[in-house]
């Protein structure tokens, strides 16, 4: 079981961004490569923590963490996943750069920063039925790639650094300052070979089929991650993710409450009258339930468990069966006959229970 993200930057729910800043910075130094050499627990904890703080510091991520827990992030291989340390100081260096001197040992010092490409969205539409079961999607993506062919050589501009040093002249003297190059981005390189058909940075557009495992219980409106099936970075840089929008089709038969589900069963006045068993069609079978004589429209059968898998594990949803007696549209000479005789008859006569709820109160019980 994965440990809980608060538990491990050691801060409440209610914690503000500021506050997820400075435990994460915390945990960072503490467990920094630089403090723990070799120390393969540290660098365990290092990268959690890091991992953490990438879910926490982000309003949708962590809206999703808080609602679903690590399932938000888990849909098999490929999504969520712990971060690896080039990851970690490339996006996250600022944060703890300065409690170090801006540099790092342990195989990290004088690196310059690498690109990252850019994230892609897509859109995926499931039947209820896959929601239900969970469904691996192979999808073709035009992903930005790197053109064969292109070459990149140390740029110019920086030498390689990935920085440039500007000196100024101010009245306590001359102070020199570093920013990211212009030229390369911080990335330290540059294009020296540029295949034709790419463009500037060496890039041309290429159709990849993804494969995406979609876990059961997704929601419409979630938006699932897999890592690095984004758009390519140039100059071996960090590729960017890939955003799967969750999208429902609606169902011929079923309505979606939640993790619960809605059925309207129409049965003839005779089978509400004598009772009778009836066939009720699942997302993944059948079931039969029996209804009891003088069962009466608008009652509600609830058959548990029959709904759909939570996200998170905890359960499933229940099968609501609307009972609706239909009544008959047009009647024969005999039929016509038989309803009048029964119009006075006692037994026909309207009787509702204190148990009997009307539709109004049905509507109450519904939104409290």
């Amino acid at each position: 079981m994965k440990k809980d993200y608060y538990e491990v930057l050691g801060i409440s729910k209610n914690a503000s961004s500021s506050e997820i800043k400075k435990a994460y910075r915390k945990k960072a130094i503490q467990y920094h490569p630089d403090k723990n050499p070799g120390d393969k627990e540290a660098e365990a904890q290092f990268k959690l923590a890091a991992e953490a703080y990438e879910v926490l510091s982000d309003p949708q991520k962590k809206s999703q963490y808080d609602q679903f827990g690590h399932a938000a992030f888990e849909g098999g291989q490929g999504f969520g996943g712990s971060m690896n340390m080039e990851d970690i100081f490339s996006q996250f260096g600022d944060i703890f750069g300065s409690a170090f001197g801006g540099s790092f040992s342990g195989g990290f010092g004088g690196r310059t920063s690498r690109s990252r490409g850019s994230d892609m969205r897509i859109r995926v539409k499931l039947s209820l039925e896959e929601i239900s079961n969970g469904v691996e999607k192979k999808i073709k993506v035009p992903r930005k790639v790197q053109a064969p062919g292109v070459n990149y050589g140390t740029c110019s501009a920086c030498n390689g650094s990935g920085q440039v040093m500007k000196i100024t002249n101010t009245i306590l003297g001359r102070m020199q300052t570093s920013s990211t190059c212009d030229v390369c981005s911080g990335s330290g390189k540059s294009i020296i070979n540029k295949p034709m058909g790419s463009d500037q940075h060496g890039m041309i557009k290429k159709e990849e089929t993804v494969s995406i495992k979609i876990p059961s219980g997704v929601e419409e409106g979630m938006q699932l991650k897999v890592e690095g099936k984004g758009n390519e970075a140039p100059a071996d840089g960090i590729s960017g993710d890939l955003l799967v929008l969750i999208e429902e089709i609606d169902h011929p038969i079923f309505v979606r409450e939640n993790n619960h589900l809605h059925f309207d069963l129409y049965i003839s006045f005779s089978e509400a009258a004598l009772g009778i068993s009836k066939e009720v069609n699942l997302l993944n079978g059948k079931v039969r339930i029996k209804l009891e004589s003088g069962i009466q429209s608008g009652k509600t059968l609830r058959l548990r468990g029959k709904g759909l898998p939570s996200l998170n594990g905890y359960g499933t949803g229940d099968l609501l069966v609307h009972i609706n007696v239909w009544t008959p549209k047009t009647l024969n000479k005999d039929q016509k006959v038989f309803f009048e005789n029964m119009m006075d008859d006692d037994n026909f006569q309207p009787d509702p229970q204190s148990s009997d709820k009307s539709f109004f109160q049905k509507v109450k019980d519904m939104f409290n």
